[in-house]
């Protein structure tokens, strides 16, 4: 018996099948990260700058404009 396509070679973990598609961790579960980071005290530069580095890092491209929106969007979310 073969392995199925979807989950041929994939270790099972409940909480990276969340974050991760194919292996490939996705701009929304950077930024959840980076807001439960931002709660913990761990993030205190600018937040535009983090999101930015996690996003090269994990091989997305945004422009400039998207990561500030989103930057913004998680210092509201974290304050209220």
């Amino acid at each position: 018996m073969t392995d199925s396509a979807d989950t041929a070679g994939a270790p099972f973990d409940d909480d990276a099948s969340v974050r991760e598609v194919d292996g490939v961790e996705t701009a929304e579960s950077i930024a959840e990260d980076v807001k439960d980071e931002i709660r913990l005290g761990h993030v205190q530069d600018d937040v535009s700058h983090v999101l930015e580095e996690r996003f090269d890092e994990a091989g997305i491209e945004l422009r400039p404009e998207a990561v500030d929106d989103l930057a913004e969007e998680i210092e509201r979310d974290v304050s209220s």
